[in-house]
């Protein structure tokens, strides 16, 4: 592995401009904080400039509050020649300002997939490969696959649904 990180952990508080009408941080910031710990993630373990190519699975199971503490951890689940793809959870907390032992809640998960690019021609590079080493990465791994698969059928439905003679 030669000192790649397979996790990356960003931490923050969420601001008040995250604010959606409802008085909670809006779905639209959570997608760009997955974003962002994607990118860092996969640059950190290609060592090269890596776009974001599908989110799958996309769940918001709990709001994040402005004030909470918050959590987005990347952890990469599988490796193709020149793709990765980190599951991404999203947990938040109240900071502890009331002397209570704050509780962590997942706020969000999801499939991320990044593909690394030369800094030349901006062609897909190959990535290390990650192999799973253990019966959950084994199945984290699959999970993460049949995650892009379910996207891609997605992707095949909307195509075919979006011509001009389907309109």
């Amino acid at each position: 592995m030669s000192g790649r990180q397979r996790q990356l952990t960003l931490r923050f508080l969420a601001e008040p401009g995250d604010v959606n009408y409802g008085g909670k941080v809006h779905g639209g910031a959570v997608m760009r904080w997955i974003d962002q710990a994607g990118y860092a993630a996969a640059v950190g373990w290609s060592g090269a400039y890596s776009v974001t190519v599908a989110v799958g699975g996309i769940r918001f199971v709990a709001p994040v509050r402005i004030g909470d503490l918050v959590e987005v951890r990347a952890t990469l689940l599988r490796t193709g020649t020149s793709s990765m793809q980190f599951g991404i959870d999203v947990t938040a907390r109240d900071p502890g300002l009331d002397g209570r032992e704050p509780q962590a809640r997942l706020c969000t998960h999801c499939v991320i997939a990044f593909v690394a690019l030369d800094a030349v021609e901006g062609k897909p590079t190959p990535v290390p490969a990650w192999v799973p080493a253990t019966d959950d990465d084994r199945r984290l791994a699959d999970y993460a696959q049949q995650v892009m698969e379910l996207g891609r059928g997605i992707e095949d439905v909307v195509t075919r649904l979006a011509t001009p003679a389907a309109l």
